[in-house]
């Protein structure tokens, strides 16, 4: 259970780049495909679903205190689209991510491990309000936890 809260943390801390997408950079090379992943794309129901999750997401994160200021001033369609971009490129889709990465998608912003928790839970519940199975959320979550350490970029306070 600590192993799934901590990815399902990572993979919102990737989300949470996105808001810095919005400003627009250099795209990063496309995250490697997995195309064993095929079926679990198919569990999110394809684009289409990925799509209607992150219509889901975005309205989500602008709902909670905790994640609104990184994203209601951010160009919202574009963190939207290139969100269904990676996670269509990071499960085995015919897609191509045009973003930055992660660690240049952070810069500038203050992001601890709670705006990160934060946005996870805001995922999960985007994930479990449209229905995606358990398992086809924790193989995606599973991928994106690698991105955590380009993501938080403020040390834990002692």
């Amino acid at each position: 259970m600590r192993n799934f809260a901590r990815s399902m943390l990572v993979a919102l801390a990737v989300m949470w780049s996105w808001s810095a997408l919005a400003d627009g950079q250099s795209p990063m090379a496309p995250a490697p495909a997995h195309p064993e992943l095929r079926p679990v794309l198919e569990a999110f129901g394809g684009v289409p679903g990925l799509e209607a999750l992150m219509d889901d997401f975005m309205a989500g994160l602008l709902a909670d205190p905790r994640t609104r200021p990184f994203f209601e001033n951010a160009d919202q369609d574009r963190v939207k689209r290139q969100l269904v971009e990676q996670f269509c490129v990071i499960l085995g889709g015919d897609c191509t991510y045009t973003g930055r990465n992660m660690r240049e998608s952070h810069e500038g912003h203050v992001i601890t491990a709670a705006h990160f928790n934060a946005l996870v839970e805001v995922l999960q519940d985007s994930m479990n309000r449209r229905g995606i199975p358990f398992r086809a959320q924790n193989r995606l979550l599973a991928k994106l936890a690698p991105m955590h350490r380009d993501i938080v970029n403020e040390p834990p306070r002692r």
